[in-house]
């Protein structure tokens, strides 16, 4: 095949060279506004685009929403004139580089939902100029960027794609509250609908970026690969936590047998159970892969399995609580005091997506205990009938005694464990942030 446009046409060496080459943007959340503030770092105009007035409003005035990026960092680019934020996608009509990093929920069938991918590619072709790059970094099913947003842009903008303009995939890899490895200096995968597509968007994540990039022959190759990573945990931690249940029968501690194995130098990765899976990758991207499985006539039976494993996890807590309760304390479930400790996803982060623990808080109030929590990093929550809850102000030795089981959730750093496990009545960690103590109100997932 000849294609019109060169990487030279398309995104000429010196404006990248130069850093007159404008880079946009689109959803600033988690993945997208990190990427932006890379690229401002980098040296390049870089346009974020929101459809919330309120992260506009905020990236605007150079206040900080997202963990992973520094407040002095953003508040600098924007003084600069190097970031911005806006609603109006007519400033696509001066972008060289657009990067759609908007969400890919679920639906109510556990289906994926990519009307938000839509309804950008829709968004985008309206003002699409020649030798435009647009690369998703959205999680999504193999083939969404061949089936669907070209299609889109091509009908939208009335362009052809190879000879106007050039699309790729590269998915995100951020993981919130990682200390070592960040958007900048994650190696990076990029697959493009044909090699000029590739050849550009590499180009230009090689100019923002430090970590490696990796190119692959196809945008599908880039989709499938991503859900591989995180359709391989998803698995990984459902094994663990399906050992956990048989070791808890069989009064064997799963933490020390995972810490056994994985001194073994080659062929184990160690695993850890936990009350659930959450964040917004590990529990969702094996549906994407098990959707699109059925149009081939496919059921991913593993895969599904471990779903089913992980999603039970919340309610085989509870019902270790509920056995913990009845075997210590001869006292029901049904109006008890439960504290719980943590309810964010993951350790030190205030990302709450999918978090197990907000599962587990709604099903221990369901059996009418009396719940309560403290997150230094969630001061409050939004519950799923839309109320507010709040976190206690702070964790004292009288809030602990006047408990009757603290449950750990979430194993943030900021907490002192010895003062919890010496004043509370009795401690379930299901996170092992009580590794090194011995006591006998202590037991472990």
């Amino acid at each position: 095949e000849i294609y019109t446009l060169s990487l030279h046409d398309a995104l000429p060496i010196y404006e990248l060279e130069n850093k007159t080459a404008v880079l946009g943007v689109i959803g600033l959340g988690y993945v997208g506004l990190p990427l932006a503030v890379e690229k401002a770092k980098a040296g390049f105009r870089t346009v974020g685009f929101d459809v919330q007035g309120k992260k506009v409003d905020m990236v605007n005035k150079g206040e900080n929403y997202i963990g992973d990026v520094v407040d002095e960092e953003l508040s600098d680019f924007v003084q600069r004139g190097l970031l911005s934020a806006t609603k109006d996608f007519s400033f696509v009509k001066d972008l060289d580089f657009i990067a759609i990093c908007v969400p890919t929920p679920l639906d109510v069938y556990q289906q994926p939902d990519i009307s938000f991918v839509r309804k950008s590619a829709e968004d985008v072709s309206k003002y699409l100029k020649k030798g435009t790059l647009v690369v998703l970094e959205s999680t999504t099913y193999p083939g969404t960027t061949e089936e669907l947003l070209l299609p889109v842009l091509e009908r939208g903008s009335g362009l052809t794609c190879g000879e106007d303009f050039f699309l790729a995939f590269s998915p995100e890899r951020v993981d919130p509250g990682n200390k070592l490895f960040k958007t900048k200096n994650t190696p990076k995968v990029v697959g493009g609908v044909n090699e000029e597509s590739t050849e550009v968007a590499a180009a230009l994540y090689r100019k923002v970026l430090e970590g490696e990039v990796f190119t692959v022959s196809s945008p599908k190759i880039a989709e499938m690969e991503k859900i591989l990573e995180n359709t391989y945990r998803n698995v990984n931690i459902a094994l663990v936590n399906e050992f956990t249940m048989l070791a808890e029968k069989m009064g064997i501690n799963m933490w020390e047998v995972v810490d056994a194995a994985k001194t073994k130098p080659y062929g184990f990765q160690a695993f850890y159970p936990g009350p659930g899976v959450g964040g917004h990758c590990i529990p969702l991207d094996p549906f994407y892969l098990t959707w699109k499985a059925r149009e081939y006539d496919m059921h991913m039976s593993l895969v599904e399995a471990a779903g089913t494993v992980n999603d039970a996890m919340p309610f085989y807590v509870v019902h270790r609580v509920m056995k913990i309760l009845s075997r210590r304390f001869k006292k029901s479930l049904n109006g008890a005091k439960i504290l719980l400790l943590g309810v964010a996803y993951k350790r030190d982060i205030d990302d709450l997506r999918d978090s197990p623990a907000l599962l587990i808080f709604d099903a221990l109030e369901k059996e009418g205990a009396l719940v309560e929590y403290y997150d230094p990093f969630n001061p409050t929550f939004v519950r799923m009938d839309g109320n507010i809850q709040r976190s206690i102000g702070k964790l004292t030795s009288s809030v602990l005694n006047n408990v009757d089981l603290v449950l750990i959730t979430t194993d943030h750093s900021t907490v002192d464990y010895e003062m919890v496990l010496r004043e509370s009545p009795f401690v379930f960690d299901t996170k092992n942030a009580t590794k090194g103590f011995i006591s006998d109100t202590l037991e472990l997932l």
